[in-house]
């Protein structure tokens, strides 16, 4: 398979061109007029933040895409689906006045916003797998589903436990149902390593159905747990550890729910590296970024586009003060890798390896600067 186009942007305006018009350029650059997008209902797939989080996507870059798709004759709407985990996301409604609370509105993007699986993250479809290893019907978000074309439009950041978060994350992940995430977090429960536990009861405030107990020592229920792994990111100890191959079956899940969003239509895909948090924008609150910000890409290809931040993000410098400087990751100095720095659990390659395999795309690409 020969590279796959990947165009990028920096992050320097002045009066000539802001930063909206230089994304519109970027985007029309890349190809993304070439859609048929008359009268078409196209889903623009993006995280809108959860409330206390300040590291997401501002309604102004949307605002960007919903107005390039209104303008080539499409019907644009803003989309994501509903959480597992406890915060402000978990049901429609509450999603609706996250979104909200954080800008996202018809005055502010030009178009709605739909949550994909409902009221109580229910209203899925079933969609084949075709070369599924881990998942033979993937359950996606209706809305999603009923769209003729699909955009990513996904802020690029680390990711607890895929390494980082980008487009594929923001398609497999953010695009399956809360049975469809439940499915993709199944494959490995976390434990509490007792000798390091210090019973603070933080995980408490992570778990969503009630799994976890604690006494003296914290304790997870398996029979209650889903997988989600959202304890561990809260834990400030380190004690609540998911088994070791876990990650990677997470990743391979979400390029395989990727698989089954994208087939069969037309697809586009944008990444902004910019405010790049150390964990993912579900978190209600953003840490110090781990790195400068560096820019714009889009492209046909997703594999593709992660592929080019990720290299984007490792080439730059970490920024002092930031996860990558603190004490506890000192013993990784010189890995060449900020994400698996941040998250030494993680390898987020496998997600790549896997869609490559079920043919979404290619990690070989050409980086062309606008």
């Amino acid at each position: 398979m020969s590279p796959s186009k990947v165009y990028f942007g920096d992050l320097r305006a002045d009066w000539r061109e802001n930063l909206p018009q230089k994304l519109a350029r970027l985007c029309k650059t890349a190809g993304m007029g070439n859609i048929d997008f008359s009268s078409k209902y196209t889903a623009i797939k993006m995280h809108f933040g959860e409330p206390g989080n300040l590291a997401f996507l501002r309604p102004n870059w949307a605002k960007v895409v919903a107005d390039l798709v209104s303008g080539w004759g499409g019907k644009p709407f803003l989309t994501d689906c509903n959480t597992l985990y406890t915060g402000g996301r978990t049901n429609g409604l509450d999603h609706l006045c996250a979104a909200a609370e954080n800008g996202f509105s018809p005055l502010s993007t030009g178009c709605h916003v739909v949550i994909a699986d409902g009221i109580k993250g229910t209203d899925e479809i079933g969609v084949p797998v075709e070369g599924g290893e881990y998942v033979t019907e993937a359950k996606i978000g209706r809305a999603i589903m009923d769209a003729d074309v699909f955009i990513s439009l996904n802020h690029f950041k680390g990711h607890e436990a895929t390494g980082f978060g980008g487009a594929l994350k923001n398609i497999g992940m953010g695009c399956g149902s809360r049975a469809g995430k439940m499915e993709m977090h199944s494959s490995g429960k976390p434990s509490v390593e007792q000798d390091d536990c210090i019973g603070c009861g933080s995980c408490l405030n992570a778990c969503a159905h009630n799994a976890i107990s604690v006494t003296d020592k914290a304790f997870i229920d398996h029979n209650r747990c889903v997988g989600c792994d959202r304890c561990s990111a809260y834990c400030p100890v380190g004690a609540i550890q998911a088994p070791d191959s876990s990650n990677d079956v997470l990743n391979c899940k979400i390029a395989e729910y990727s698989k089954a969003v994208l087939a069969g239509r037309p697809h586009f895909h944008i990444s902004l590296i910019l405010d790049v948090s150390p964990n993912c924008d579900c978190h209600s609150e953003n840490d110090y970024p781990i790195v400068p910000n560096i820019g714009m890409f889009a492209s046909f290809d997703p594999v593709a586009l992660d592929k080019a931040c990720a290299d984007a993000v490792n080439a730059a410098p970490a920024l002092p003060g930031s996860v990558l400087f603190d004490a506890d990751h000192h013993e990784h100095e010189g890995d060449p890798d900020h994400f698996h720095h941040s998250h030494p659990d993680t390898d987020w390659i496998v997600a790549l390896q896997h869609a490559e395999k079920l043919g979404i795309g290619t990690a070989e690409y050409e980086l062309i600067r606008i």
